[in-house]
């Protein structure tokens, strides 16, 4: 992946050095589909890093200022893609949640896979309880498509019986983002 730079980020691939800040966030996930990425420790991030800095569909995110690691962004990457479509997601530190950068990198990598990918459309999966990620395909223009009633578990109750997810898939099309930008 080449290095995309917005205003106030720099999206690029994950290296050496972004163990401790994948760490900070993947120590607690705080949405169930991120659960089975929990890191136990900086031993682990570090192995997960090196998997992420291969992966061409995995993007860190980081603060331009200070190039700090403040999440990430997956999508448009290997041979999963078909028909030129790209399934996208954001995983985003809590501490940098509400200042917009999660719309700021979502929108530069949409932009850098319709324009210099080619893809023909993006979509996401939400889970019908994560209002802030909803808003973000909004506000990114993506249409919600559907919902799959118990779609997926992430997690088990006391019993051990899964919790299975409503789950909402949202998209967009490359002539409807190139007809109309989402402005920052």
């Amino acid at each position: 992946m080449q290095i995309i730079e917005t205003e106030r980020l720099i999206l690029r691939p994950f290296r050496e050095g972004d163990a401790a800040d994948l760490f900070a966030y993947l120590r607690a996930p705080t949405a169930p589909c991120f659960l089975s990425l929990k890191l136990a420790d900086l031993a682990e991030a570090e192995i997960e890093v090196r998997k992420r800095a291969i992966d061409e569909g995995s993007v860190a995110i980081c603060l331009k200022q200070t190039g700090q690691l403040i999440g990430d962004l997956f999508g448009g990457g290997g041979d999963d893609e078909e028909d030129g479509t790209a399934s996208v997601g954001w995983h985003l530190n809590p501490q940098f949640g509400g200042e917009g950068y999660a719309f700021e990198a979502a929108r530069a990598l949409f932009d850098h896979l319709f324009r210099a990918n080619g893809f023909r459309r993006i979509y996401a999966y939400v889970e019908d309880h994560n209002k802030p990620s909803q808003r973000l395909c909004e506000k990114l223009g993506m249409r919600r498509e559907g919902v799959f009633v118990e779609y997926v578990s992430f997690t088990k109750d006391d019993a051990g019986i899964p919790i299975y997810e409503n789950t909402m898939q949202y998209a967009i099309l490359r002539r409807e983002w190139l007809s109309g930008v989402p402005a920052i």
